[in-house]
C-alpha cells in the first residue's frame, strides 16, 4: 500500500511510541486512499455529493468530564484546576498508555504528519496515530497540511493516540469510565481513547494550544470564527452555539481566515487549524450555501442519515444524534484565505442569543465591559422539547468556549484587553435574539437587521452616531444605524411595557453578577467595575 508521497513506512518508524508490534503503520496515505480503506473495512460509506460518511459508535459529542490533564511540574501551578480541568496522574498515565500500546500490538495503523497554527511564527507540528482511517481523514481535514518536503524531514512536537476500541477499565486506569481523553503536557502527548468522536482529537490539540499560546507565547487563543474584508480589515466573531457565529461570518463580501479556533500575536491574526468541522443539522443549500458546497468528495460527515434506499443524506434526521457534523479542508471553501493569516482585527462581535429580550441588539463595549463580557460568554437557549416550558434557559461560558481553557479565564480576558487597548479594536456586542419581550412574547431578531448593523459596524458607519447609555448593563447604544429601523435599537422602546422589561433586565444582571462570583478573585479592579447593576 502507497501514498500520496511514495512512502510506506516500516514498523520501526513507530518503535519510539512504544507501537512496534503493530501488523503495519501506514504513514500520510491520500485522502482518497484513506476513503478506499475506510470503506474496505465497514467504517463508512460514500453519500452521492461523493462525501464519505461514518458513525462513531457510543458517543457522537464530546465527553468533558472524561478529558484530564496530567498534574506535574509543568502544570500543578499553572492549570486551572476544576470542573473542566481534571487532574490524572503521570504514573497512572504511563501505566494506561503501556495498555494502549498493548492493544494497537497486532493491529494496523494509520500515521498522519500534520501541524497546528498557520503563522510559521507559532507552528506545532503534531503526529497523529490513528487505529480506523476514518480518523485519519478527519486528522488531515481539520490541521495544515505540510508539503512533501516537510513531510520528508518531519519532526514532530506533539503527539496524538487515538484508540477507539480500547476500553479503559476504572478501577485500573484511574479514569472516570471506558472512555478518556487526556493531555499530557510534559511528554506532549494526547493519549485517547474509548470514543470514536473525532472531535476530540481537534480539541484535545486545542485544549494544548490554550495554554501554550498565551502561557509561554504571549499569544492569545481564541474559540472564534474570524474573515478579513477587501481592504484587508480584519473581524472576529465569538459566539456560543446557535448565535449565528457561522452564519454571520460566512459573508460572501469577506474572505474567510477559519471557523472556529485562532490565535492573536503581536501583529496577526492566524487560523490554528486547516479545516472546518460544521454542525449540519438542518443544513440546505440556501441557508449554508458554502457549507453546502464543501460536502464533497475528501469531506467526512458524521452520525447522518440518508433517506431509505438512498446515498442521499436528510439533514433533518437526529435519530442518531443532533450534533451531526461534516468535517472538511478549509479549501472546499470558495472564499477562504490561504495562509490562513491576517492582520490585527477592526473589529470585535461578541455574538448573544439573549431570549429574554433585555440587551440590545448592537451596542458598543470599552475594555473593562469587554473583558467582562467576555469572562462571562453569555447566551440564553429557549427551552427544549418540554410541553408548556416557555423561560429560556440562562448559559455561561467563560471566554465563550470554557470547556477548552486550561488557564483561568482572566488570563485570556486581560491579554484581550491589552490588545484591544493598543490595536484601538472596537468590540460590539450582537444579541441575535429576541426583541419585542422576550421569548414566547416577542419576536427573534430579524438576520437582515442583524448583518445589516455588523456592515455598518464593520464600514464605520456607527463612528459619527449618537449613543445613548443602557442604564443596568453600561452598554452604548447608537441612536441611528443605517438600513435598520431606530426604534428597536433599544430594546427597552420595543416592550409593551417599560416596567416588565425592567424587572426582566434586572433579574438577568442578577444572573450575570452570580456567574461571575466564581471568577471575581483572579481579576483586575477595571473588570469587576464593568459588572452590571441589579436592585436586590
Amino acid at each position: 500500500m502507497n501514498n500520496e508521497f511514495g512512502l510506506r513506512a516500516s514498523n520501526a518508524s513507530v518503535a519510539s511510541l512504544g507501537l512496534g508490534n503493530v501488523a503495519a503503520a501506514y504513514w500520510n496515505m491520500s485522502p482518497a486512499e484513506l476513503v478506499e480503506e475506510a470503506i474496505v473495512r465497514g467504517e463508512g460509506r460514500l453519500v452521492d455529493s461523493g462525501a464519505l460518511a461514518a458513525d462513531t459508535g457510543e458517543f457522537t459529542g464530546r465527553s468533558p468530564k472524561d478529558r484530564f490533564i496530567v498534574k506535574d511540574s509543568i502544570t500543578e501551578n499553572a492549570v486551572w484546576w476544576g470542573d473542566v480541568n481534571i487532574p490524572f496522574d503521570s504514573q497512572k498515565f504511563d501505566l494506561l498508555y503501556h495498555r494502549v500500546c498493548a492493544y494497537l500490538a497486532g493491529k494496523e495503523i494509520f500515521v498522519r504528519d500534520a501541524y497546528a497554527c498557520a503563522d510559521p511564527k507559532f507552528r506545532t507540528n503534531i503526529r497523529v496515530v490513528t487505529e480506523q482511517a476514518y480518523h485519519n481523514i478527519f486528522a488531515n481535514n481539520l490541521f495544515l497540511r505540510p508539503t512533501k518536503e516537510e513531510v520528508l524531514n518531519f519532526s514532530p512536537e506533539w503527539t496524538i493516540v487515538n484508540a477507539p476500541g480500547f476500553k479503559a477499565d476504572p478501577a485500573i486506569d484511574g479514569t472516570r469510565q471506558h472512555n478518556f481523553a487526556i493531555l499530557n503536557f510534559t511528554k506532549k502527548i494526547i493519549l485517547i481513547g474509548g470514543t470514536g468522536y473525532t472531535g476530540e482529537i481537534k480539541k484535545g490539540i486545542f485544549g494544548v494550544l490554550n495554554f501554550v499560546l498565551p502561557h509561554d507565547k504571549d499569544v492569545l487563543s481564541m474559540h472564534c470564527s474570524a474573515n478579513i474584508g477587501k481592504d484587508g480589515d480584519t473581524a472576529i466573531f465569538f459566539g456560543l452555539s446557535g448565535t449565528g457565529k457561522t452564519t454571520l461570518s460566512a459573508d460572501p463580501n469577506r474572505g474567510l481566515i477559519g471557523d472556529d479556533e485562532h490565535g492573536w500575536a503581536t501583529d496577526t491574526v492566524f487560523n490554528l487549524e486547516g479545516g472546518c468541522y460544521a454542525k449540519c443539522v438542518d443544513l440546505t443549500k440556501e441557508k449554508e450555501p458554502e457549507i453546502w458546497e464543501a460536502i464533497k468528495f475528501g469531506a467526512l460527515l458524521e452520525n447522518i442519515v440518508c433517506y431509505d434506499e438512498t446515498s442521499t443524506v436528510d439533514f433533518s434526521n437526529i435519530s442518531k444524534t443532533e450534533n451531526t457534523r461534516v468535517a472538511y479542508p478549509i479549501h472546499h471553501i470558495a472564499n477562504a484565505v490561504e495562509p490562513s493569516i491576517a492582520s490585527n482585527p477592526k473589529n470585535i462581535f461578541f455574538l448573544t442569543c439573549d431570549a429574554y429580550g433585555v440587551l440590545p441588539p448592537i451596542s458598543e463595549l470599552d475594555a473593562g465591559q469587554a473583558m467582562y463580557h467576555f469572562i462571562s460568554g453569555y447566551t440564553a437557549k429557549v427551552a427544549g422539547t418540554e410541553a408548556g416550558v416557555t423561560e429560556p434557559q440562562t448559559t455561561f461560558s467563560a471566554c465563550f468556549g470554557k470547556v477548552f481553557l486550561p488557564l483561568h479565564p482572566a488570563k485570556y480576558a486581560e491579554m484581550l484587553g491589552k490588545k484591544m487597548k493598543e490595536n484601538q479594536v472596537n468590540v460590539w456586542l450582537v444579541n441575535t435574539g429576541w426583541t419585542g419581550g422576550a421569548y414566547g412574547t416577542g419576536s427573534r431578531m430579524k438576520l437582515s437587521y442583524t448583518r445589516a448593523m455588523i456592515t455598518a459596524a464593520l464600514n464605520g458607519a456607527l463612528a459619527d452616531v449618537g449613543f445613548e447609555q443602557h442604564p443596568v448593563f453600561g452598554l452604548q447604544m447608537p441612536t441611528t444605524c443605517p438600513n435598520v429601523p431606530s426604534e428597536i435599537l433599544n430594546p427597552r422602546n420595543t416592550w409593551g411595557s417599560a416596567a416588565d422589561y425592567d424587572q426582566k433586565a434586572n433579574e438577568l444582571a442578577q444572573k450575570f453578577i452570580k456567574n461571575f462570583e466564581q471568577y471575581a478573585e483572579g481579576v483586575s479592579p477595571e473588570i469587576l467595575a464593568a459588572a452590571p447593576i441589579a436592585k436586590s
